[in-house]
C-alpha cells in the first residue's frame, strides 16, 4: 500500500515557524517595555471594565448613547487582548517565536475585533445626530430592539469578511526571511514575507479597508457635519457648548482611531515603512484603547457621577 508523499511546501507551511523583531532593536529597555506595556495593559482592561460596568449599572446610564458605548468598551478590551498579550509573552521570554496557525489565528481576531471597532464607531455617530438633530423622534428611532439590531449587526458582518481575507493572506507561499518586523501579526508585514504575485491580495486588503473603514469614517464625518450645522442654530451659548461637549470626545476618539488606521492600510505598498508601521499599530492598537476611557470620562458628567457613586458604595 503506497502513502502519496506530501510536497516539501506543504510541510514546510505545517512547520514553518515566524519570529517577532518587535522591539529587538532596543535590547536593554526589553523590561522596561515589558513593565510599560504591562500597566498600559491593566489600564486598559480596567477603565474600560469599569465603564462597561457602570453602564450596566448605574440607571442614570441607560440611554442609548451609553448601551454603544458599553459595546465598545467591551470591544476595546477584546482588541487589545488579540494582540498585547503575546507581545508581553515575547518581551517577557525573548522567545519571539509564533507558529503559521498562531499567527494566522492572531491576526484573524485581531481584524475583527479592530474592524468591528469603525462599525461601533458609526453607529455612535449615528446616534448623537438622532438625537441632536431629531430630539423628539429620537426615542422611538433609536429604541432598544434598533440598539440591539446595530450592535449585533456590526459584530457580526465582519466576521465572515475577515475569516476570508486572513485565508487569502495565509494561502500565499511564504519564502525568504521568516522574521516579522512587527509585535504581532498584521497585514503589511506579513504580505512582505510572501512570494508570488500579490496583487489579488492587495487589492482584497483595500476594498475591505474602504468598506470598514472608509465608509464608516465618511458616515461619521456627514453625520457630524449635520449636527454642526444644527448646533450652529442654536439660540443661546450654553446650548451650543453642551452640545459640542456631548461630541467632541466621540470625534477625538474617531480622529485618533481612523486616522493611523486609514494612513497604515490604504498607503500604496511602495511607501510602506516597517518603524512607521509599528509606530502607527501602537496608536491603534494600545494607546487608543487607553485613551478612551479617559476621554469619555473625563469629559462625561453622566459618566463621573456614576464613578463616583460606584467608588462610594
Amino acid at each position: 500500500m503506497h502513502h502519496q508523499e506530501k510536497p516539501p511546501e506543504d510541510n514546510l507551511t505545517e512547520l514553518m515557524e515566524f519570529v517577532f523583531l518587535g522591539f529587538a532593536d532596543m535590547p536593554h529597555l526589553q523590561w522596561f517595555l515589558f513593565g510599560l506595556f504591562l500597566i498600559i495593559y491593566i489600564i486598559i482592561l480596567m477603565s474600560n471594565g469599569t465603564i462597561f460596568l457602570i453602564t450596566k449599572m448605574d440607571p442614570a446610564l441607560q440611554s442609548p448613547m451609553y448601551f454603544f458605548l458599553a459595546n465598545f468598551s467591551f470591544l476595546e478590551i477584546c482588541y487589545v487582548s488579540a494582540t498585547i498579550p503575546r507581545m508581553l509573552m515575547n518581551l517577557g521570554t525573548q522567545r519571539r517565536r509564533i507558529s503559521l496557525v498562531a499567527c494566522a489565528t492572531q491576526m484573524c481576531f485581531a481584524l475583527m475585533f479592530g474592524g468591528t471597532e469603525c462599525l461601533p464607531l458609526a453607529v455612535m455617530a449615528y446616534d448623537r445626530y438622532v438625537a441632536i438633530c431629531n430630539p423628539l423622534h429620537y426615542p422611538l428611532v433609536m429604541n432598544l430592539r434598533v440598539c440591539i439590531q446595530l450592535v449585533t449587526g456590526s459584530w457580526t458582518i465582519r466576521i465572515p469578511v475577515m475569516i476570508e481575507l486572513t485565508y487569502q493572506i495565509f494561502s500565499l507561499p511564504f519564502c525568504g526571511s521568516k522574521q516579522i518586523n512587527h509585535f504581532f501579526c498584521d497585514i503589511p508585514p506579513i504580505l512582505k514575507l510572501t512570494c508570488g504575485d500579490t496583487f489579488v491580495n492587495e487589492t482584497l486588503v483595500y476594498i475591505v479597508a474602504v468598506l470598514f473603514v472608509v465608509v464608516p469614517f465618511l458616515l461619521i464625518l456627514g453625520s457630524y457635519s449635520k449636527i454642526i450645522s444644527i448646533i450652529l442654530k442654536l439660540p443661546s451659548d450654553t446650548s451650543r457648548a453642551k452640545a459640542f461637549s456631548t461630541c467632541s470626545s466621540h470625534l477625538m476618539v474617531v480622529l485618533l482611531f481612523f486616522g493611523s488606521a486609514i494612513i497604515t492600510y490604504l498607503r500604496p505598498n511602495t511607501s510602506h515603512s516597517e518603524e512607521t508601521d509599528k509606530v502607527l499599530s501602537l496608536f491603534y492598537t494600545i494607546l487608543t484603547p487607553m485613551f478612551n476611557p479617559m476621554i469619555y470620562s473625563l469629559r462625561n458628567k453622566d459618566v463621573i457621577m456614576a464613578l463616583r457613586k460606584l467608588l462610594s458604595k
